[in-house]
């Protein structure tokens, strides 16, 4: 499969300028893995994953010039596709070499639909990195995808091994799983499967059916509730979630020990908590399904 020729749509260096603003971080001054892994934590620390967008009646716009929009102009979060959209983007006009790359992401025991996830892989000091920003708890720090080993972060244990079960090692003449991999690599974090990636670079709108599906489809997790979350300074998270069956809109606080309160909030406290933990101004709640 030949490499997708990489959007033209590279950020001015205003827009730069205002996303390291966005995120309070200072241009690097080189390309490196150390600056790199400064990026990402400060995106992680700012910018919150949300799906608000699905449940307020916005499109979602997988163009670079639209992500830059929502996630810098109007200090808004996103979704997996939105958030590492938006991150490649800034990492290109610093000089990164970025790659999109689709994982499924597992439900139980099985990996979900292709291109149901999108995370990039940024080759920084002549490594290869996994970088994600939009999944959610998930590494704080770039990975090694060359490394087969543990590999310790602030968020956990993760591991990238190689896939043994793909559809690819199905036998045409019997339709049985056969023995190999192909290709695709398994990311585990604390010895939990959290998606399963595939290594071949992809274009931005190659994840826009997708994308689609998942903000309009009632089987969507995404389109069943409404989520606002981010990581707290002390490692644990807050986050502000709603659907019709709670009837109101619930503030999450999770510890770093995984210990977690709840509190249900009216509507006009709801629009407070948007503004006072994430930064996003609202002049309605968003409709839970």
């Amino acid at each position: 499969m030949d490499e997708p020729t990489q959007s033209a749509e590279i950020p001015t260096d205003e827009q730069v300028a205002a996303y390291l603003a966005r995120i309070g971080a200072e241009r690097p001054a080189r390309a490196g893995a150390a600056e790199l892994a400064r990026l990402q934590e400060a995106h992680l620390d700012a910018v919150p994953f949300e799906n608000l967008s699905i449940h307020l009646g916005e499109p979602v716009v997988l163009e670079p010039e639209a992500l830059l929009e929502k996630v810098v102009g109007r200090r808004r979060g996103g979704f997996c596709y939105e958030l590492n959209g938006a991150f490649a983007a800034l990492l290109r006009a610093l000089g990164y070499r970025v790659e999109l790359l689709a994982a499924r992401v597992f439900d139980g025991a099985e990996p979900g639909p292709p291109f149901d996830h999108l995370a990039l892989r940024v080759e920084a000091d002549g490594v290869a990195w996994l970088v994600d920003v939009g999944f959610g708890r998930f590494a704080r720090r770039p990975l090694r995808l060359d490394e087969r080993g543990l590999q310790q972060d602030p968020a956990g244990v993760l591991t990238i091994t190689p896939s043994t079960i793909t559809p690819s090692t199905i036998a045409p003449s019997t339709g049985t799983p056969g023995a190999g991999t192909t290709g695709d690599l398994d990311v585990l974090l604390d010895g939990a499967p959290q998606y399963r990636l595939d290594p071949r670079p992809y274009r931005l709108a190659d994840f826009a059916p997708t994308c689609w599906w998942q903000t309009t489809s009632p089987d969507s997790h995404f389109t069943r509730a409404t989520t606002c979350s981010r990581p707290t300074p002390d490692g644990g998270r807050i986050t502000l979630t709603s659907t019709r069956a709670t009837g109101g809109t619930r503030l999450l606080r999770t510890a770093a020990d995984g210990t977690r309160t709840e509190e249900l909030l009216d509507a006009d406290a709801a629009l407070g908590a948007y503004r006072t933990h994430f930064g996003i101004a609202l002049d309605r709640l968003p409709t839970a399904p």
